[in-house]
């Protein structure tokens, strides 16, 4: 019987093939934390009388979530990681004067590559399996299992494959995508399996859009999510390498043999798919552009970032929507690029200049507005069309506040008009 991608990058780093349902100890790569989850790490870390980690070279703190902090408390913490950071002397800390949201930040610095065994205490972890890498969030104990071993315990998920037929429509990008797959499954249809994303609607897909579609895998219940590496995933590395002058390690490309086994697979006919809108309170609850349309839904504020969809193609977009234009008047946009980087060469393009023209805001990288923590708070019976991964109860803020989940293109159209909106 032949193995999946997932198997594979697990056989790989076991030294024997090994099978979905299997429970192994494997080394990791790639350990990510950030200041929210390292805290709790670093307690347990010390707690059992650690003196230093097993792989310093392959453990990273991101500061993404409160920085620069909100308040005092958030100050306090920070302080945990950055004094930890000190002592260890962490070569892949990443502060205020070099910050980015994570999942963002770690393949722009060449931190992951393909084949690699990632965890970090964020759910959202699924993004870097856009690499082909295996990539997953774990509590922030088992984080401290990795800090202390350099190691972890898997249960190999099984695989559901997903193929895209086609090429996605105009204004259809990955965010699109993974809306498809889980207003399909539903937000428990994946559970704790792997969800292996091929056919000809990814092979045209842009990286960013990639890291879109993997980055929300967690909320159809995976494990991971996985595209096997190609010309575009070896491109993206290759620039990668020349711009931080090396990749952290080389990668090693696997691909799932033709018999593999799949635990179910699902095609999905981008011919057909239009930008869709995840209507409250469920990542699940998908509508099409043309249904969201006629509803008139009037929202309070816009948002466009996230470890979803705060990169540079989705500040492009939205600046070419707003160009010349002025938003609603009576909506907030707030615009958090995913990056320093993508910020610099947003400004570059003249990306910044418009959506601030436009009547944006433009804020530093952070993921304070997608978990209601700062920098973009709901309050009561508000609404926002944002770009974020989810839209629970209270998620952006007052419990009685809603969250439709869409693409970079319908939120910009959406700021403009003032209601949820069509932007082809």
């Amino acid at each position: 019987m032949g193995l999946s991608i997932t198997e594979k990058i697990f056989s790989h780093h076991v030294g024997r093939e090994v099978y979905a349902d299997e429970i192994i100890e494997c080394d990791i790569d790639m350990v990510i934390g950030n200041d929210i989850t390292t805290p709790i790490s670093i307690k347990e870390f010390e707690k059992v009388g650690a003196k230093k980690l097993a792989k310093p070279k392959n453990f990273s703190i991101v500061m993404d979530h409160f920085i620069p902090a909100k308040d005092i408390a958030s100050a306090n913490q920070a302080r945990i990681s950055r004094d930890f950071a000190l002592k260890h002397d962490l070569d892949y800390f990443f502060d205020e004067r070099d910050m980015g949201i994570e999942h963002a930040l770690m393949p722009e610095k060449g931190l992951v590559v393909s084949g690699d065994v990632i965890i970090g205490a964020d759910s959202h972890t699924c993004t870097h399996g856009a690499l082909g890498a295996f990539s997953t969030g774990m509590g922030s104990t088992d984080l401290a299992y990795a800090m202390i071993t350099g190691k972890n315990w898997f249960k190999i998920p099984k695989s559901i494959k997903v193929v895209f037929k086609g090429r996605a429509g105009k204004m259809v990008g990955g965010k699109d995508l993974i809306l498809e797959v889980i207003r399909i499954l539903g937000v428990d249809g994946a559970l704790y399996k792997a969800l292996e994303f091929c056919g000809e609607g990814v092979e045209n897909l842009s990286m960013d859009d990639r890291f879109s579609l993997c980055n929300m895998a967690i909320e159809a219940g995976a494990k991971s999510g996985i595209i096997a590496a190609d010309e575009v995933t070896k491109q993206f590395l290759e620039e990668m390498r020349e711009l931080n002058g090396k990749l952290r390690d080389e990668p090693i490309f696997h691909y799932s043999d033709k018999d593999a086994n799949y635990d179910r697979e699902i095609v999905i006919d981008l011919e057909k798919l239009e930008p869709l809108v995840a209507y409250p309170f469920l990542p699940s609850n998908g509508k099409s552009i043309s249904e969201s349309s006629r509803d008139k839904i009037a929202i309070q504020q816009a948002f466009i970032g996230s470890c979803t969809n705060g990169r540079l193609s989705d500040l492009k977009i939205a600046s070419e929507i707003l160009k010349g234009k002025k938003i609603d008047k009576k909506v907030r946009l707030i615009v958090t690029p995913g990056t320093q980087r993508i910020y610099k060469l947003a400004h570059k393009a003249g990306y910044i200049d418009t959506l601030l023209e436009a009547g944006a805001l433009v804020s530093n990288p952070t993921c304070g507005a997608c978990l209601g923590g700062y920098m973009g708070i709901l309050g009561d019976n508000e609404k926002c069309i944002s770009t974020t991964n989810r839209n629970f109860i209270g998620r952006m803020g007052a419990r009685s506040s809603e969250v439709y989940l869409a693409n970079a293109a319908v939120v910009a159209q959406s700021a403009l008009e003032g209601v949820i909106a069509d932007p082809r």
